[in-house]
């Protein structure tokens, strides 16, 4: 089955931390760009391009998620030591893309992703920034709605679901009493 990448994050960088299904479930875990083709599929997906092998990126991918889940579960700040000198490595090959803003274009696929988990630090609202309620999900996104209560990654994925097991658990209750 050809893979259809869900870019439900609300950010590049998040879109590639939701390249892993099911992360908190790790009997159900899939990494969605683990084949050079996959990692071609997101990327064309997501308007990137560039080469790169599915296991740097994967890298990049697992040093964001550590910086990130803390401050959406809301229990601090990640560790961002790893992060500085991916960013730090990416900044001295980068080319500037625009002055207001200040922008840049990494030189590769890896640098790119780099610079976009660095944007996503700078420039989002991380109060906004959720973790899927779903408890094997694990996928992150930034709530954009109004009043912020957004909890699911894909209401019609992760929220059915939970709707379905609470349906499921009050009919049980009934049946017992």
């Amino acid at each position: 089955m050809l893979y259809q990448p869900e870019l439900i994050g609300g950010h590049v960088a998040l879109d590639l931390l939701n390249t892993v299904s099911w992360r908190l479930e790790p009997s159900r875990t899939v990494d969605r760009i683990a084949t050079p083709e996959a990692l071609a599929t997101w990327c064309a997906a997501v308007g990137l391009s560039g080469d790169s092998t599915p296991e740097r990126v994967a890298s990049v991918r697992g040093t964001l998620y550590d910086v990130l889940v803390p401050i959406a579960r809301r229990t601090g700040p990640g560790d961002p030591r790893e992060l500085q000198v991916l960013l730090t490595r990416a900044l001295g090959r980068a080319t500037p893309a625009g002055v207001r803003p200040l922008d840049w274009v990494g030189a590769d696929l890896v640098d790119e992703l780099v610079l976009a988990g660095g944007r996503l630090l700078e420039r989002e609202d991380l109060g906004r920034l959720r973790e899927c309620q779903d408890d094997g999900c694990g996928w992150l996104f930034l709530d954009r709605s109004k009043n912020g209560s957004r909890r699911w990654c894909s209401s019609g994925d992760c929220g059915n679901r939970a709707r379905a097991k609470r349906h499921y658990e009050r009919v049980r209750a009934g049946r017992e009493s």
